[in-house]
């Protein structure tokens, strides 16, 4: 069996190795965030905007250390360990950072440290998904809007439970509502809809992740003339919509075939998709 390795706060270490204590806060309190980035042949993708949400993110959580981990170290730190585990020029990679302090609730001190790993991936580009995903609305658990709504953190039991709800309906993905009742993202994912034309994605102010594809995808669109209007959104759309896809770092693009009795189309997923795969950088 290969050995896999991951870079724990700059040392390497075998994959099964303990790294740290039952101290830890991530461990105790989800006292940490996270970023999932992707690298396609060879290059990271978008290091400069993971950097950015890492650094905002580290100032919310008043996490120390931010400014070393800049879109050189992300580079730096995962070409070596592709290398490592000989992935070859396609990957995967998760850098968990946390706050490296004792304490209750309370640290003793703000100071950060990481994880990093790493997983192969099969090709250099985003690909379509083949059969579109068939979703629902998990409602059982809303998502609370404020300063964290828009993290990545390691505070992450709601999607469990709508990853749970999503394996026992056997769903593809599922739509989690903020606690107004509206539009917020998906499990794994930000959400964009098609309407009459247009392309429609909640707000940041209403509380869903900042992707970094997300902002991509709207970088994108500006690009090629195609306004993108963040929004409120009420769920009853649904029904009515063109299309739907949703977005992050690793898949690109997918788009969903089905919500209820109501079928998608893809048009415009599959446009986006193919600049997407131009645009990587």
């Amino acid at each position: 069996m290969t050995k896999r390795f991951v870079n724990f706060n700059g040392d390497i270490f075998l994959e099964d190795d303990k790294v740290f204590t039952l101290k830890n806060r991530a461990f105790r309190y989800g006292d940490g965030l996270f970023e999932t980035i992707r690298m396609s042949g060879g290059k990271l993708n978008f290091p400069e905007i993971h950097a950015e949400r890492l650094h905002r993110g580290m100032k919310t959580l008043k996490i120390e250390g931010y400014s070393h981990m800049d879109a050189y170290f992300l580079k730096e730190k995962t070409e070596d360990l592709a290398r490592r585990n000989k992935i070859g020029q396609n990957g995967r990679f998760r850098l968990s950072v946390f706050r490296d302090s004792e304490g209750l609730y309370t640290p003793t001190d703000n100071k950060s440290a990481y994880a990093l790993e790493a997983t192969a991936l099969d090709s250099p580009v985003f690909k379509m998904n083949n059969r579109g995903l068939i979703m629902d609305v998990y409602d059982d658990i809303l998502k609370p809007i404020n300063r964290l709504s828009n993290l990545k953190t390691s505070s992450a039991l709601p999607f469990v439970m709508a990853g749970l709800y999503k394996q026992q309906h056997r769903l593809d993905e599922v739509f989690i509502l903020n606690q107004a009742g509206f539009l917020c993202e998906s499990l794994s994912s930000n959400v964009f809809l098609v309407y009459k034309g247009q392309i429609y994605t909640p707000a940041l102010s209403e509380g869903c992740v900042a992707g970094v594809m997300r902002q991509v995808v709207i970088n994108l669109a500006a690009e090629h003339q195609l306004d993108i209007i963040e929004a409120q959104i009420n769920p009853e759309i649904l029904n009515e919509v063109e299309e739907v896809f949703i977005t992050n770092a690793i898949n690109g693009i997918q788009w969903v075939m089905g919500f209820n009795r109501k079928r998608y189309f893809n048009e415009v997923s599959k446009m986006l998709l193919e600049k997407l795969n131009g645009f990587r950088g």
